[in-house]
């Protein structure tokens, strides 16, 4: 239960002074991002309980990485996450999710993903703002991605990119776990 109250306040933290950076009050920013002012005004008081969707609309909304609303302070030059020290970001009805390992730093940030999907399960994703490209990478299985009503098979030792201002939808195919590694490309924040 620590480990939550402390991730909570990390976030709160780093929602406010993103809003902040931005110049965004909690009425504008709520706007922007489809989200209440009071589910604002209690996730910036470590309240709240955001779900993985809200944490999205937020950090593109802000112009930054879900993970840059989530991570402490740099720790040093070089970081190892082992995956079950990550807390999935989200969870399938039949097993399946998907764990944001890490964020790169700089202009233009990349978060690295890991999911897993059972057959049938499926997580479709609102479009990003603009700029945003996305890879999928499947390591083990296969996967229909669905993008802008369009089906498209990866299977395992398929590499497949995209620009994510669509309607994208992963769902896991065939009779096996599929595994994948997905990356998020932002492009470099813009002056507000």
């Amino acid at each position: 239960m620590a480990e939550t109250e402390a991730a909570l306040r990390t976030l709160a933290h780093n929602v406010r002074a993103a809003r902040t950076r931005a110049g965004l009050s909690l009425d504008a920013l709520g706007r922007r991002a489809k989200v209440s002012k009071g589910a604002l005004v209690a996730l910036e008081r470590a309240q709240g309980n955001p779900n993985f969707a809200t944490l999205v609309r937020l950090a593109d909304t802000l112009g930054i990485s879900v993970s840059a609303l989530m991570e402490g302070p740099a720790e040093g030059r070089v970081r190892i996450v082992s995956a079950d020290a990550v807390m999935p970001l989200w969870a399938g009805e039949k097993g399946g999710e998907a764990r944001l390992m890490l964020t790169t730093s700089g202009p233009a940030p990349v978060e690295v993903w890991r999911w897993k999907l059972e057959p049938g399960e499926e997580y479709p994703s609102h479009p990003h703002q603009s700029g945003v490209v996305e890879t999928v990478s499947v390591t083990a299985g296969r996967m229909i991605l669905v993008l802008d009503g369009a089906e498209h098979p990866v299977e395992a030792g398929q590499t497949a990119t995209f620009d994510g201002d669509v309607p994208h939808t992963y769902r896991g195919s065939g009779t096996e776990t599929c595994h994948l590694i997905m990356t998020v490309h932002i492009p470099p924040a813009q002056s507000p």
